[in-house]
C-alpha cells in the first residue's frame, strides 16, 4: 500500500528494482541487514539470527558428506581418530559450527582475523589459529578487508596450516557486509587435501570463500567434496520462521507508540542505522548512491 511501512531484509548494498518501485509508492523501508550489532539490537539481528542456523546446519551437511565418523570409537576391531575439522571465520555461524562439530566429537580448530575472538573459540573447546597479520576487526563486529599484502600472507599461512594438519573438513564463513566473499581455500589448498576431504561453504550466497566453490552445488574437485549451499537456514525452516517472527516484530515495537500508532524516531539507533526509504526518499546521500535514486 502506498505510504506503508516494509521492514525487511532487502539487499541495499546494491541497486535493483525493488527500490525503484519501493520509492515509487512513497514507502518508508528499513533494511534489518543494517541493523547495528548492539547489546540492545540483539533481539533484532536477523543475519545472527539465521547465521546461527546455518553453522550448525553446515556441519551436519558435512558429517553427511565425510566418509568417516566425527568421533573418536574404540571398537573391537581397532580405534578410530576423529575427524579434524577446521573453521574459517569466528562469527555467529562460525561458533555455532565450531560447537556442533565438538559435540559430535570432531577435534575442532578455528581462524580468525579479529584477534577479539579468541577467548570465545577456546571456551568452545577448540584451538584458535593465529597468524601475525594484525587484527583486522571493522566496525559492528564484522572484519574488515585485508590489504593486498595481508591476504597473501594469509593465504600462504592457511596453506601451511592445512597442508600439515591433515584436516578432514573445512567449514567457511568469512563474510564482509556489501561485499563478495573473500577468496580464503585456494585450488592448491584443496589440492593438499586427502581425498574424501571436504568443503561446505557457507559464505556461497556471495560467490563463497573457495575459489572453487559453485554457489548452489556439491561437487567433486581434485577428490575433495565441495558444497555451496544456498539459504541454508530454510533446511530448518521450522526454528528459522521462529526466530525471523521474533526478530520481526521486537523490531516493529520501536515503530509504535503507546496507542499503536506508527512513529518513526530518527533520535533511535536502530530506526536511524536501518532506515533507507523515507517516504519514497533515500535516508541519506549515501543510501541514494548505494540504491541508484
Amino acid at each position: 500500500r502506498e505510504g506503508a511501512y516494509l521492514a525487511a531484509l532487502l539487499d541495499p548494498w546494491q541497486a535493483h528494482d525493488s527500490f525503484t518501485v519501493l520509492s515509487s509508492r512513497k514507502i518508508t523501508a528499513f533494511s534489518l541487514e543494517l541493523v547495528p550489532r548492539t547489546t540492545r539490537a540483539q533481539a533484532m539481528d536477523v543475519l545472527s539470527s539465521q547465521a546461527n542456523l546455518a553453522g550448525y546446519r553446515g556441519v551436519l551437511l558435512a558429517a553427511t558428506l565425510l566418509p568417516k565418523l566425527f568421533p573418536m570409537l574404540m571398537t573391537a576391531a581397532g580405534t578410530l581418530v576423529p575427524a579434524k575439522v577446521f573453521v574459517l571465520g569466528a562469527g555467529v555461524a562460525g561458533l555455532q559450527a565450531i560447537a556442533t562439530a565438538r559435540r559430535l566429537g570432531a577435534v575442532v580448530s578455528a581462524f580468525d582475523v579479529r584477534a577479539a575472538v579468541r577467548e570465545q573459540v577456546q571456551s568452545l573447546g577448540a584451538k584458535f589459529v593465529e597468524f601475525d597479520l594484525g587484527d583486522a576487526s571493522g566496525d559492528g563486529g564484522y572484519a574488515k578487508a585485508l590489504t593486498p599484502e595481508q591476504e597473501a600472507m594469509q593465504k600462504r599461512l592457511l596453506a601451511e596450516y592445512i597442508a600439515r594438519e591433515g584436516i578432514d573438513v573445512i567449514i567457511t564463513t568469512a563474510a564482509i557486509p556489501g561485499k563478495p566473499s573473500p577468496k580464503l581455500v585456494t585450488e592448491e589448498m584443496v589440492q593438499s587435501l586427502a581425498p574424501g576431504s571436504v568443503i561446505v561453504d557457507l559464505a556461497s550466497e556471495r560467490g563463497g570463500n573457495c575459489t572453487l566453490t559453485r554457489p548452489g552445488e556439491t561437487v567433486s574437485v581434485h577428490g575433495v567434496t565441495i558444497a555451496g549451499p544456498l539459504g541454508i537456514a530454510s533446511d530448518l525452516a521450522c526454528h528459522a520462521s521462529q526466530l525471523y517472527s521474533k526478530n520481526i516484530t521486537t523490531f516493529a515495537g520501536l515503530l509504535l507508540d503507546r496507542e499503536g500508532n506508527l512513529v518513526l524516531n530518527r533520535q533511535d539507533e536502530i530506526i536511524a542505522g536501518s532506515l533507507v526509504l523515507e517516504n519514497g526518499q533515500p535516508a541519506t546521500e549515501q543510501i541514494a548512491r548505494m540504491l541508484g535514486l
